[in-house]
């Protein structure tokens, strides 16, 4: 049997993990997504079956200065303890997020609160702008015009008319997902600057695993290439030979085919990167020929930290939002 291919958001390593180099904007945005999702996360909340609370070692291969003090159990680890291509490494802990059942909690407390979800296909902002919700529902502009209009298009930024920002480009990350409920601690590789291939594994509530990933700049192809699963496997065994099944690891050192048996699903996502790093920011547009204005809201670029950011960005969303109607 061939393995699935991963559901719209699944395709995501979805950890809050530690980063470097950010400015004291994003820094602040960073701090308070993570300290509402760890409220989310907590035992005996509503939200609780979206995550899993977890170890995780990270290992750096340069060396690096961290300001995240409020990344709970934040240790160095010890030079003895370095794995041999690491020149510093951070113990912490931190959440893994199921994609799927995290947007759809998302989903429901959009529409108990009274929300609605429309769908159309925009090709310019304008018609937003000028025909309201009901141009897709009914095929007429609304009666009453929009107070205001919050693009969030992701990678789509780069084409949709009346954004067009060619500073958007694609970042191909492709994931693996195992199923081996025998890891419970999340262990990755990477460098401060984010470049090139990263390396992690991330255990999930359910007892699967995420395995990454791959930052391949300016890829569009939408599905798993076999050879890039190939070297996930590979060296996430070699970050962690405890992916391989305890009956294996008893006779001998596990191998990649000792993993494919265990892959659930394989997949990618196209990460919206920016060059110049993520818009936050918003300006005032024409929104009839009366001369009225509204906000126009620009929410993307954020690569492969949509989920480390969200909560901190839709917080400075709305802040723009009370202070132009005040």
């Amino acid at each position: 049997m061939g393995h699935r291919r991963l559901p719209n958001g699944n395709h995501k390593g979805a950890h809050h993990m530690l980063y470097t180099g950010r400015d004291a904007r994003e820094k602040e945005i960073e701090a308070e997504t993570f300290n509402t999702m760890w409220e989310l996360s907590a035992p005996g909340g509503v939200a609780e079956h979206c995550f899993r609370r977890i170890k995780e070692t990270e290992y750096y291969r340069n060396e690096v200065e961290l300001q995240v003090n409020w990344m709970p159990d934040l240790q160095p680890v010890a030079e003895n303890l370095l794995i041999p291509e690491a020149k510093c490494g951070y113990s912490y802990t931190t959440y893994s997020v199921d994609p799927v059942l995290y947007i759809n909690y998302l989903l429901s407390r959009l529409l108990a609160s009274g929300g609605t979800v429309i769908r159309g296909d925009v090709k310019h902002i304008s018609q937003v702008i000028e025909g309201g919700v009901d141009l897709f529902t009914r095929g007429r502009a609304a009666t009453t015009p929009i107070d205001a209009l919050v693009v969030c298009p992701g990678v789509g930024a780069r084409t949709l008319g009346g954004i067009e920002d060619e500073a958007v480009y694609p970042s191909r990350g492709q994931v693996v997902i195992l199923n081996a409920p025998w890891i419970t601690q999340a262990i990755r590789l990477s460098d401060s600057t984010g470049a090139g291939a990263q390396t992690y594994v991330v255990p999930r509530r359910d007892g699967t695993v995420a395995l990454g990933s791959t930052k391949e700049a300016g890829d569009w192809y939408p599905a798993a290439r076999p050879r890039t699963t190939d070297d996930i496997l590979r060296r996430c065994l070699a970050l962690c030979p405890e992916l391989a099944p305890l009956e294996v690891r008893a006779q001998r050192a596990g191998t990649t085919d000792d993993l494919r048996p265990l892959i659930v699903e394989t997949g990618c996502g196209l990460r919206p990167a920016r060059k110049g790093g993520m818009r936050l920011e918003y300006e005032w547009v024409n929104a009839g020929k009366d001369g009225r204005k509204i906000p126009l809201v620009y929410n993307y670029g954020h690569a492969g930290v949509g989920f480390e950011m969200s909560w901190g960005c839709a917080a400075a969303v709305l802040k723009m939002l009370e202070n132009v109607k005040a």
